[in-house]
């Protein structure tokens, strides 16, 4: 039997990314897609590259009927305030949203500046990225989403962090329009988004409570910048190691954390245009690649990570974390390659 699959707040773009995934899933059946403000309208209305694919129409929120997995789609803060009655509503809930990816309150309170509505359900949520939350996820009711920005972050320094080879670390990170959602704001109207090379968030970013939970209380802080790019993050960041390293090392720790991934990929050639990671390669795709560089002067470490920020940075993990859920193959329905030239 498919695994049946429901979307709540469907017709946004990390939505629409779950429901060209699911239905195409090897092993799924995607049975709801809600949306308050298209009831009744079919898929394409919104996400016209589903056309031909789906005969669903949206349905109301309130309407939700029992399924296997629930996806949440919703604002930051409203999936939260719900969890209690949503989670009734099937064996495992993925929330794409930033509600429950940290487990200390004091933390979330500092972050976010409120308090959690549930804390109990953040303490036990499970961080959903395969790469590090694996076996937790084979077992978990309570899935959290993924920060694209801290995603990046994490695989371009988890090698780095595991020798505890970090002394500093600064991530400068690039990020495309789909970055900010479907709805429009000042910022992401065309006139003021086109050609832009624009920061936004200079330093503190939410993004780096996450890689802190994960790799440990590390001296890191990031710069974010929005540039002419629809999909996307390039995190480059500058690492002032503990200690002198050389690229034979270096090697020797991404290969022994990643060999065995199957959606992360060492990008490091010699030469050619893309011999370093690059977000155009990967749209539609989830994988990540990651590469690093040693600048022979200075023996800074400048460790990089590329991916499509809609998937690998948000449907394609929740996917692949379903897989784990349920038992099914980690790849299934996400081995799309991405596009080139995009």
């Amino acid at each position: 039997m498919p695994v049946r699959a429901s979307i709540i707040g469907a017709s946004g773009y990390t939505g629409g990314e779950l429901c060209r995934l699911l239905l195409s899933h090897p092993d799924a059946e995607l049975v709801q897609a809600t949306s308050r403000s298209l009831v009744g309208q079919p898929l394409h209305r919104m996400h016209p590259n589903l056309r031909g694919h789906s005969a669903l129409t949206f349905s109301v929120p309130d309407a939700l009927e029992p399924c296997d997995v629930l996806f949440l789609c919703m604002p930051h803060g409203e999936s939260s305030k719900q969890i209690a009655r949503l989670i009734e509503h099937a064996r495992v809930v993925i929330d794409l949203a930033a509600d429950f990816r940290l487990r200390d309150m004091a933390e979330y309170r500092k972050w976010y500046e409120q308090e959690h509505p549930c804390p109990e359900a953040a303490r036990t949520a499970v961080y959903g990225l395969p790469e590090l939350s694996r076996d937790s996820l084979r077992d978990a009711r309570l899935i959290s989403g993924v920060g694209c920005n801290a995603t990046a972050m994490n695989l371009a320094l988890l090698p780095l962090a595991r020798a505890g080879l970090i002394d500093r670390a600064i991530a400068d990170i690039k990020v495309g329009s789909s970055e900010g959602g479907a709805e429009a704001s000042q910022s992401s109207h065309h006139p003021e988004r086109s050609r832009a090379v624009r920061t936004y968030s200079p330093w503190g970013h939410r993004h780096l409570a996450e890689v802190k939970q994960a790799l440990g209380d590390l001296r890191i802080d990031a710069t974010i910048t929005a540039i002419e790019m629809v999909r996307g993050v390039l995190c480059t960041a500058h690492v002032e190691p503990t200690r002198p390293v050389d690229d034979k090392e270096l090697w020797r720790l991404y290969r022994e954390a990643y060999n065995a991934e199957p959606f992360v990929r060492i990008v490091r050639d010699r030469a050619g245009m893309h011999r370093l990671p690059d977000p155009k390669v990967l749209a539609g795709s989830n994988h990540a690649d990651v590469g690093f560089v040693i600048d022979e002067h200075s023996g800074r470490i400048i460790a990089l990570c590329a991916i499509d920020n809609m998937m690998k940075g948000a449907a394609g993990s929740a996917v692949q974390c379903m897989n784990l859920a349920f038992g099914l193959p980690e790849t299934a329905g996400l081995t799309f390659p991405g596009l080139h030239p995009a």
